[in-house]
Parts: C-alpha cells; structure tokens; sequence
C-alpha cells in the first residue's frame, strides 16, 4: 500500500539508492507506488525509464521516457534516457538529434549528463560521437580525470594512439587512483610493444581492481620475462587466483568445448602418426586402422554417416580459415601468439571481454558457433560459409 506520509522526493531518492545498488525490480516498485500517489512527478518517470532501461525492457522505457518529457520538454535526463533507448531501437539519428537537444538546451555545464551521454554513443560503436561529448565534459571541467581518460579512450578507438596515451597520463596526473585509466594505458602500451612501461602501469593495480581476465593474463606474463619470475613465485600467487576467480567454474559448455578441444588434438596426433606411412593410409593397414579408430572416437554412436559441416572465415587481416567452428576458434587462439597455450574458452572469454570493453559491443563465448557469429557482427572477421 502506498505511504501517503513520504513526499515525491522521499520516493525518487529511495529509488535512487536502490537503483545505485543495483536493485532495479525493488527500485521500479517505488516508482511505481510513488507514481500512483504523485502521477505528475516528472522525476518519478524519468527515476522509471531508468529502471526500464537497465532492465533491458526497451519498449516500456521509451513509452516512460516519452512520459516524461509531455510534463518537461527539456528534462535533461529523460531527453538522455530516450536517447540511450534509440539506439538500441538501432534509431541513431533520431537518437543523436535528442542528444543534440541537451546541448542546445545549454546543459553542457552538466559533467556527468555528457559523460553518461558519450558512454551510451560509445557502447553502441559510434566513437566519433561519443569523443565529441566526451570532449565536451572535458573542456568544461578540464581537471576532472573521468572526463580526460574517457576522451583517450575514444581516441584510442579511433585508431590515435598517440594522443590516448597522452590523454589518459594526463587523467593519471589529474587522479592517480583512477584505476580503470591506469589499466587501460597499460594494455595499451602493451599492445604498442612497450613492454616495461606497461608492467609499470599495470603492476600499480590490485588482482582486485581486474574485472577481466586480459590484463592479468599480461601483467604475469610481464613480470615473468622482465622479472625473470616463475609460475610458482610467490608474488604471481595473488594474480593467478583471481584469473581463477573471474574465470569459475566450468559448467557445461565449458565441458564440451574442453572435449571438442581434446578431439582436436587426437586429430592432430593422428596426422603425426599418418605421417609415417610414406605409402599414404589407403595402402598401409596400419594407418586404416588408425583412420578407423578416429572416426569411430569423433562420431557420436548412431551417427557415423553424418559429418560435422565445414565453415570458412576470412579475419580482419585476409586469413581464410576452414573447418568446423570448434577448429576455427582453435585456430583463432593458435594463431593470436598471445593466446596459445590457453584454452579455448579463456581465449573466447578474453576477446570477448576486450571488444566489450573497447567498443560496448558483446560477444557471446557460450560456444564456438556463438563467439564466430559474434564477432562477425563486430566486424573482427567475415564469415563465408
């Protein structure tokens, strides 16, 4: 029942708190009880579209946002929200005029209106855009470290690398502590081949300030060739115990990848071995044994007529690589130098976890099929047949 003694106010900062600790059902039922006792609260709808939004319920946020603004016409929040459901609608124009309206309308002083406006654009791969609020905050609040780091990086997707490395060492001068900034640049020297000025960016975070596997995989990877350390050094210990605990438990695709890579490499144990029949499998009973034996492994019972179908993918660089999707994720892995040694899954969940960090864009590491899929749709490789 509603409390007819909390004001609008009270109702919008419950909301708010339970939004900020990510409790988006119990947040959305305040709104909704403050709204029937309050229905012309602009701050109630806009506190919903929010709530919508981050439950992924697109349809019933716009109608909320567009709520909204029939009590406001300038709200700025609810012009950004409705902006933020454009485009996942895919209406980016309609999107970015919206957008538009919050410069016009002289909000530009608002940091963290064009902050969250610019996060929103770079999400959904419009960097150029993004950059521009981005630069805008920026210029507004010139020592606000948040602001600096983000225009580095939208810089650095933009393919500047230059100028991302100076804008996010100028957001560490800014704010020493700004973690993510610090991360970033040390993945991005990394990239560059500065190796020791990566180590020294990214050995001033904690296992704990890591939410992705990459940037631990390469700080250890530093630390054992510039430190000469070894696997079982006492100083890795921390850092391989969170890769375990981001990593967790394998469930059941995990498991099936797992086995579709130990086929993999029976398959290529086999050719080893086929290698030695100089006359060629069909002439030496030996190798038709062994060719039996494989099929008889890599078929499931009942379908040994029926095989598994051949794919071809075409990477950003003009590589053409055949075989199932299980061989051409293994492939992926082989062939990235950086991953090989790893497993497939590892390998899926880091490119995934990089591309989502670098452009908004997700990609699936369910399955093989999936991340292919994927990441052909992020423009990382072309999918032939």
């Amino acid at each position: 029942m509603a409390d007819p003694f909390l004001s609008s106010e009270e109702y919008d900062e419950r909301a708010h708190a339970l939004y900020n600790e990510g409790q988006y059902d119990e947040a959305l039922a305040v709104l909704k009880e403050g709204l029937s006792l309050y229905p012309e609260v602009v701050e109630l709808h806009v506190g919903m579209g929010y709530a919508r939004l981050a439950r992924e319920e697109y349809a019933w946020a716009r109608r909320t946002f567009d709520e909204a603004l029939a009590l406001d016409a300038e709200h700025e929040d609810a012009l950004a929200g409705l902006g933020e459901v454009l485009l996942k609608f895919g209406q980016r124009e309609a999107a970015l005029r919206t957008f538009q309206q919050t410069l016009e309308l002289g909000y530009q002083d608002d940091v963290e209106l064009m902050l969250q406006i610019g996060r929103a654009l770079f999400r959904e791969g419009l960097i150029e855009e993004a950059k521009s609020f981005f630069e805008v905050a920026a210029r507004e609040e010139a020592d606000n470290a948040e602001a600096v780091a983000c225009v580095g990086y939208a810089l650095h997707r933009l393919g500047d690398d230059d100028a991302a490395a100076a804008a996010l060492r100028r957001a560490l001068q800014l704010d020493g502590d700004h973690v993510e900034a610090r991360i970033y640049l040390g993945n991005l020297l990394y990239d560059r081949g500065e190796s020791e000025a990566a180590l020294y960016h990214l050995d001033r975070s904690t296992p704990e300030d890591h939410w992705d596997e990459l940037g631990i995989w390469r700080l250890i990877e530093l630390k054992k060739s510039i430190y000469r350390l070894t696997d079982e050094d006492a100083e890795l210990k921390p850092w391989s115990a969170r890769l375990a605990e981001l990593a967790g438990e394998p469930d059941a695709i995990d498991e099936l990848l797992a086995e579709l890579e130990d086929a993999d490499q029976e398959a290529a144990e086999l050719r080893s071995q086929l290698d030695l029949f100089p006359e060629g499998p069909a002439e030496s009973p030996m190798a038709a044994a062994l060719l039996a034996g494989s099929a008889a492994r890599e078929l499931p019972p009942g379908d040994g007529a029926r095989h598994q179908p051949q794919h071809q993918v075409v990477t950003s660089e003009g590589r053409e690589i055949d075989g199932t999707w299980e061989e051409i994720v293994t492939r992926l892995r082989d062939a990235s130098g950086e991953f090989a040694g790893r497993s497939v899954r590892d390998f899926m969940a880091a490119v995934a976890t990089r591309q989502y960090r670098s452009t908004g864009v997700r990609i699936s590491a369910r399955d093989a099929e999936s991340f292919i899929r994927g990441s052909a749709d992020a423009g990382l490789l072309r999918i032939v047949r």
